[in-house]
């Protein structure tokens, strides 16, 4: 049973959260925005769809090996400084991209907000939160930031396509710029403090290289690494390429915004309804669904004809299982090896993710420009969601307390 202060809400765990959670819905809201930008981009340069995929592909790759790195600093000398850097780089990864030039959308929208995204999503954020949470409310509070982390994107899709539209996609861009600044600013809120290591935890020391060993030797978190590629390559595929996609099919513009916000404010519900069911059900298993339920929806979005009504649809269904992964792999990280080197942990397990991410934003690019659409894409979708459902399937139970069912 845990005690009353086990289970309490300090203070410091809660205007750190408040921070995180701001932070990491402005950062996911600005990079699941930047979809909209490929066709003005298309249009008005030189630009072609395989190269604005290829940019986000190593945008994801960037994110994917800077994120042990960020979750490492963050691990030794706290979350702020760490922030504040990442904001700088998204900031002058924007400006670079709104140049309109193969160098700037490469090195601004692909290497510096890969950066940028990793120093202010969930690798580093996630770890200050479960490092001040005790572990009766560390579950809860991973759910709701996660979940926070997802409404940006209901609100900055729809605006930054009103500002394309408005204005110019260079000015949007301006304006986005302007918000990744300001997540330097909420870091003044976050607080140092510790909470109670759980009695599982085989280490508790900030040692990178030890915790890296660990988990490599760990059968269930190399299954959740090599099983968490098939995310990256579906959410990133999505992301990237969904605006372009409907656009071909004859929607608007604004179709693809809408869906994009969707995806958002979905997500929020669905990342809580995620963290409810790892404690009744376990992580492994949560996981698993999740897999298998994003590759059904796809599979069924590819197979009936693209309308708004089945775009929106589509979006609500994914957005509900987009960041729905966080509390899961979270928890099968906490649970296995404790707080203390989560940020470590956590990005080299994105790596696996981030090499997926890669490949689905470059080679959905590729398919469109050789074969004239994502057919292609679509199809590698379902088949690798597939697999990984399976393989995860196959990890270890979890070592974290479920909750009892009546």
């Amino acid at each position: 049973m845990p005690t009353p202060h086990t289970g309490s809400w300090t203070p410091a765990l809660i205007l750190s959260l408040v921070a995180a959670g701001t932070i990491l819905s402005l950062s996911m809201g600005l990079r699941q925005s930047l979809g909209l930008f490929m066709e003005p981009m298309v249009r008005g340069t030189g630009i072609t769809v395989a190269t604005f995929g290829f940019a986000m592909a190593i945008q994801n790759l960037a994110w994917g090996i800077g994120q042990p790195f960020m979750g490492a600093l963050c691990d030794r000398f706290g979350g702020r400084i760490v922030v504040v850097i990442a904001s700088a780089l998204y900031c002058v990864g924007l400006y670079l991209t709104a140049t309109g030039s193969h160098i700037g959308l490469y090195l601004g929208g692909g290497l510096l907000i890969g950066l940028a995204v990793a120093g202010t999503s969930h690798g580093v954020l996630v770890g200050i939160v479960s490092r001040l949470a005790t572990p009766a409310v560390r579950a809860t509070a991973i759910s709701i930031l996660a979940a926070v982390g997802s409404l940006g994107t209901f609100v900055i899709a729809p605006v930054a396509q009103a500002t394309i539209d408005g204005w110019s996609w260079q000015v949007s861009l301006g304006g986005l710029a302007l918000l990744a600044a300001s997540m330097a600013a909420v870091t003044l809120l976050f607080r140092r403090g510790k909470a109670e290591p759980p009695a599982t935890a085989p280490s508790q020391q900030v040692d990178a290289r030890r915790a890296i060993a660990e988990g490599l030797a760990n059968r269930t978190f190399v299954i959740t690494t090599v099983a968490f590629f098939a995310c990256g390559f579906q959410l990133i595929f999505i992301a990237t390429h969904l605006p372009n996609f409907v656009g071909i099919c004859g929607l608007p513009p604004s179709v693809g915004a809408q869906a994009i916000a969707l995806i958002g404010i979905c997500n929020a519900v669905g990342t809580l309804v995620a963290g409810y069911l790892c404690q009744r059900w376990g992580n492994r298993n949560v996981l698993a669904l999740i897999y298998l339920l994003r590759t059904a929806s796809i599979a069924v979005f590819f197979a009936l004809p693209v309308s708004i009504e089945t775009t929106l649809l589509f979006a609500a269904a994914m957005g509900f299982l987009w960041l729905s992964v966080v509390p899961p792999v979270s928890g099968l990280i906490n649970g296995l090896f404790g707080p203390a080197n989560f940020g470590t942990l956590f990005g080299v397990m994105f790596l696996s993710h981030q090499v997926g991410a890669f490949l689905g934003a470059w080679l959905g690019g590729l398919s469109y420009q050789w074969s004239g659409s994502y057919s292609i894409g679509w199809i590698s979708l379902v088949i690798v969601g597939t697999l990984a459902a399976l393989l995860q399937l196959t990890a270890d139970g979890d070592r974290e307390p479920r909750l009892q069912t009546q």
